[in-house]
C-alpha cells in the first residue's frame, strides 16, 4: 500500500504500526495511520489530495497553515474564558519542512491531526444538536473575521457564484444533447420554468458585493453538519473540519449552506418530494446558537442579506445539479439516469419550502 511508505515521511514520533483505509470523504483519499513509540501511541489522518478537484494541492495547503495558525492563536488567547475545549485540526509537517509530500507519481499527500473523542453526524438529530451546529459555524467565522483574506487564494474559482453556474446551464441548453434532455423530460422542463423564473434574482448575493454591501471574508467553504464534530464527553460542538474549500468569499455563503444542509430533514436524495420541506424549528435553533458569536462581527448589511443566501443556495445546488443533467451527468456522480434530476427537484422543492416560509424565517432572523 502506497500509504504505508508515505505515511513516515512526515513529522511523526514512533514507528509506524498500521495504515487503514477509512472510506471516509467524498474527494480525498483518506486513511488512518498508527505510530507509536515505547510509552505512546499517536493516531493521524492521512490524505492524498484529488488534483481532478483541487488543481493546485499547494494552495489548498498554503490555505490550511495559513488559516490553522491563525485560528490556533486565536483559541489559545480565549482558552481561559472560553465555555468549552475548541479544537482544530493542526497540519503536520513532513520530515523535509514542506506540509505536503510528493510521491513518484507526482500525487500529493498531507498528515493533519485527528480530532480524538469526538464524531460527526450525517444527519441533524436533534433541536439541540442544530443549536451546536449555528454555535460551532458562527464560532469559527469569529475567529477567522480578523484574518486577513488576502493572505487566502481562491482555491475554487466560481465557487458560490450563482450567475456562473447559471450560465453552465444556458450554454448546456444550446447544444443537442442539452436540447434532447429538455425535450424528453416534463419534469426538466419544469425545472427548466422554475429557473427561469428566478434568473434576474440570483445575482441577488453577486449584486451586493459589486455594490460593496458586503465583503469578501474568509469562510469554511462546506459547512455541512457532517464536518461538525460533537465533544463525546460534553455533547458540545468542538470544531469544524474538512478545510480543503477554505477560501475568499461570502460569510453568506457559508451561513446559507449550513441551513440548507441542516434543515431538510429528507436529504438530497430522497425520491418522495412530498416529504422535502424547510423545517423551521431547526432553523431557529441553528440561528440561536450562529447569532452568540455571529452579532461581534456581522453588519447591518449581512443581516439583510440572510434571509436570501438561505433561498439562494438551495436554489443554487438545484441549479447546478440540474446543469450537470442537461449537460449529460459530467460533474456529479450518479448511480443511475436521472439521479441528477432527481437531485434538482428535491433543491427546487425545498427553495419553495423556503420562499413560503420567507416571513416566519425572516422573523427568526430579525428576533435572533
Amino acid at each position: 500500500m502506497k500509504a504505508a511508505l508515505i505515511a513516515p515521511k512526515f513529522d511523526v514520533a514512533g514507528r509506524l504500526v498500521t495504515v487503514e483505509h477509512t472510506g471516509e470523504g467524498n474527494v480525498n483519499d483518506t486513511y488512518l495511520a498508527v505510530f507509536r513509540t515505547t510509552f505512546s501511541e499517536e493516531r493521524i489522518i492521512l490524505q492524498q489530495i484529488n488534483k481532478r478537484v483541487f488543481s493546485r494541492p499547494e494552495y489548498i495547503m498554503e490555505n490550511m497553515r495559513v488559516l490553522t495558525d491563525h485560528v490556533h492563536r486565536r483559541i489559545e488567547a480565549e482558552a481561559d474564558t472560553a465555555d468549552r475545549i475548541w479544537q482544530l485540526p493542526r497540519v503536520i509537517p513532513a520530515k523535509d519542512g514542506q506540509d505536503f509530500v510528493i510521491d513518484g507519481d507526482g500525487e500529493y499527500w498531507r498528515a493533519i491531526t485527528l480530532i480524538a473523542s469526538a464524531h460527526s453526524y450525517g444527519q441533524v438529530q436533534s433541536v439541540e444538536h442544530a443549536h451546536e451546529a449555528g454555535f460551532v459555524l458562527g464560532y469559527f467565522q469569529r475567529i477567522i473575521s480578523d484574518l486577513d483574506v488576502n493572505r487566502l487564494r481562491d482555491t475554487l474559482e466560481g465557487y458560490h457564484i450563482t450567475p456562473g453556474y447559471l450560465k453552465k446551464l444556458d450554454d448546456a441548453l444550446q447544444t443537442p444533447e442539452g436540447r434532447v434532455r429538455l425535450n424528453a423530460s416534463l419534469d426538466a422542463q419544469s425545472c427548466n420554468r422554475f429557473v427561469q423564473k428566478r434568473r434576474e434574482w440570483c445575482s441577488v448575493l453577486e449584486d451586493a458585493k459589486a455594490a460593496g454591501e458586503i465583503q469578501l471574508r474568509p469562510i469554511h467553504g462546506d459547512p455541512k453538519i457532517s464536518n461538525i464534530m460533537i465533544d463525546d464527553a460534553t455533547g458540545k460542538g468542538t470544531c469544524i473540519v474538512d478545510l480543503d474549500t477554505v477560501k475568499p468569499g461570502l460569510i453568506h455563503y457559508d451561513f446559507g449552506d449550513c441551513l440548507r444542509s441542516c434543515c431538510n430533514p429528507m436529504g438530497e436524495e430522497t425520491s418522495d418530494l412530498s416529504r422535502v420541506l424547510f423545517d423551521t424549528d431547526l432553523c431557529e435553533a441553528i440561528v440561536k446558537g450562529y447569532m452568540v458569536h455571529a452579532r461581534s462581527f456581522l453588519t447591518e448589511a449581512d443581516r439583510q442579506y440572510l434571509y436570501d443566501s438561505i433561498r439562494l443556495i438551495a436554489f443554487e445546488l438545484g441549479l447546478r445539479f440540474f446543469a450537470d443533467y442537461i449537460a449529460g451527468d459530467v460533474y456529479f456522480k450518479t448511480r443511475y439516469d436521472g439521479q441528477n434530476l432527481n437531485r434538482a427537484r428535491v433543491q427546487f422543492k425545498l427553495t419553495e419550502s423556503i420562499e413560503a416560509r420567507e416571513k416566519q424565517i425572516r422573523n427568526i432572523l430579525d428576533n435572533a
